[in-house]
């Protein structure tokens, strides 16, 4: 492993398709070290692909040892079901993540958007030509959007993490923070 000043890992939750995204810092400046996405369509059993998430992002974290993890909150959808999925699978990846002692910080997907683009209302392909440019990629398009938008949380967790103000800002910053500033609401049985 090259010599860093941090890495990020990032996650895009998915019960049907992963995707996941390493940058290095140096200097103040990202690069991309990997993308890729976990698919899990094959596995009937939701259980299965729960368990293949957290051994992949296990993996990751024991090849690459972040120094931090984002993740991409779920949106609001009408199907129930399906956000029920998306958050268990969205919970194991952080549940991974906090196995390994990481800092877990939580983004919108209009955050994100926000960050990487100036625009929460921005389409995928915009994100995508944003990353382009600013990480120097040479690929048109990537072939899954969820490794993509994994990118773009790494991208939207290191702007927020190097600004000036990064430690001025109020909300929600993970769940680390949380249970620090609410210590009366843990249950100890």
């Amino acid at each position: 492993m090259a010599n860093y000043d941090s890495t990020i890992l990032a996650i895009d939750p998915g019960s049907i398709t992963m995707g996941y995204a390493l940058i290095a810092i140096k200097n103040k400046k990202p690069t991309l070290l990997e993308m890729g996405v976990l698919r899990l369509g094959t596995y009937k059993d939701i259980y299965i692909r729960l368990a293949k998430i957290h051994t992949r992002v296990g993996s990751l974290i024991s090849e690459f040892k972040p120094d931090s993890f984002a993740i991409e909150a779920p949106f609001f959808g009408k199907n129930v079901q399906s956000m029920l999925k998306l958050g268990r699978a969205q919970g194991v990846a952080i549940a991974a993540a906090m196995q390994a002692s990481l800092s877990v910080t939580e983004y919108s997907p209009r955050k994100v958007k926000q960050a990487v683009t100036g625009n929460g209302n921005a389409n995928k392909e915009q994100v995508w030509r944003m990353l382009k440019d600013v990480l120097k990629l040479t690929e048109d398009q990537p072939q899954f959007l969820d490794a993509s938008d994994a990118l773009a949380v790494a991208l939207c967790h290191f702007y927020e993490t190097s600004s000036p103000l990064a430690g001025l800002k109020k909300g929600k910053n993970g769940w680390a923070d949380f249970i620090a500033q609410n210590p009366d609401r843990i249950v100890k049985k």
